[in-house]
């Protein structure tokens, strides 16, 4: 089975299941409902050869509704083809079903999504924080989250006053200068 054939194969199987179909570059994206996630998912792993999940993300469209895009970028070894599954939550219910049992890889990506963005995975085994510790109350990857942190009233497990950022290696400098020589890493290291 070609490329071709397994796009053609896969707009047939899930005509009723995707919202959005999208090529750019050789690479498909289909947008799916939350709802028909795990069934979606299966049929692709096991009827059209995408047995690697590359990587989940999610992103956060702080202002819209749903506000957080869930992404699944999803590969077949056999075929060498590239799948992106892409669906949107609502920040009322921001929660999904888990495919960390279709692909064991999902779990940690999953995680990862609940430690930063508050997303959680209905049905996984382990869904715990992996970056931030236990009790932290924030998202740190949702777009209200300030740079600069948050307090914390937790002695002896992080900082407890905000940190500053003046100075640090990713933060740009007040100037008049043009963005390109703002840029943090256009400026040489002082030795």
């Amino acid at each position: 089975m070609t490329s071709q054939e397994l796009l053609a194969s896969l707009e047939k199987s899930l005509a009723e299941k995707i919202q959005n179909k999208t090529e750019f570059r050789g690479e498909t994206t289909c947008t799916i409902s939350p709802s028909d996630l795990r069934e979606v998912t299966k049929l692709c792993r096991d009827e059209l050869s995408f047995d690697y999940l590359i990587d989940i993300t999610s992103i956060d469209n702080f202002g819209e509704e749903p506000r957080f895009e869930i992404v699944y970028e999803l590969y077949s070894m056999v075929l060498a083809a590239h799948l992106r599954l892409k669906l949107r939550v609502s920040e009322d219910a921001a929660a999904v079903d888990t495919v960390s049992d279709i692909w064991p890889t999902a779990n940690w990506h999953e995680r990862e999504i609940y430690d930063m963005m508050g997303i959680k995975f209905n049905g996984h085994s382990d869904l715990r924080r992996i970056l931030m510790w236990d009790g932290y109350p924030f998202f740190p990857l949702r777009k209200e989250f300030p740079l600069e942190g948050l307090p914390s009233d937790m002695p002896d497990v992080a900082f407890t006053k905000v940190t500053p950022m003046e100075g640090g290696p990713f933060v740009t400098v007040p100037s008049t200068a043009n963005a390109k020589d703002r840029e943090p890493h256009a400026r040489p290291p002082e030795l």
